[in-house]
């Protein structure tokens, strides 16, 4: 019997030398580090997305997709900010949780139902790109992260629903679950 030992590789991903400098990434490593920090930043928004109230429906507007954007500005040291209901955070999660709902992507609060409402859903996105657009260079860099990964995945959402073969219902019942026995 031969016994093989399993082969692993060890990856030192500290940020820092030992002399406490800043360490020069790899293209890999920086790819790897921007993907996890996206997934981190949307996982967070959608929880926050998920407690967050609804707002009245209105009529959609669109906007072209913005151009360059410059650097964001260094975080704020303040605390949570979403612990406060007046940041720009909180208006940016409660306009998301709008769009999300419209997209079928959580109940609405107050009825319950799960539905897909694409004109709707689509004017809460554009809103949100509008204040993306309209706060280049003013957000700090989570407020930047935060607002271009809830974009990203609600523009991608709302793309999926358009382009389905078929348009989605815009409301669930347990009829259309059992084919209606």
């Amino acid at each position: 019997m031969s016994e093989e030992q399993p082969v692993f590789k060890v990856v030192d991903r500290r940020p820092f030398n030992p002399d406490g400098t800043p360490r020069e990434l790899t293209e890999q490593e920086k790819e790897e580090a921007d993907r996890a920090a996206k997934t981190a930043a949307v996982e967070n928004a959608a929880a926050k997305v998920m407690s967050s109230e609804t707002q009245p429906r209105a009529q959609p507007q669109s906007r072209p997709a913005p151009a360059a954007r410059p650097e964001p500005r260094p975080a704020r040291p303040a605390g949570d900010p979403l612990d406060d209901p007046a940041s720009f955070l909180s208006l940016i999660m409660s306009l998301a949780s709008n769009a999300a709902a419209s997209l079928g992507m959580m109940p609405h609060p107050v009825t319950g139902e799960t539905g897909v409402d694409l004109q709707t859903a689509k004017h809460w996105i554009d809103i949100l790109g509008m204040l993306e657009q309209k706060t280049q260079g003013n957000l700090d860099e989570q407020e930047a992260q935060v607002i271009d990964n809830l974009l990203a995945d609600l523009r991608m959402q709302y793309v999926s629903l358009t382009n389905a073969p078929t348009p989605p219902p815009s409301k669930f019942s347990a009829s259309d679950i059992t084919g209606g026995r």
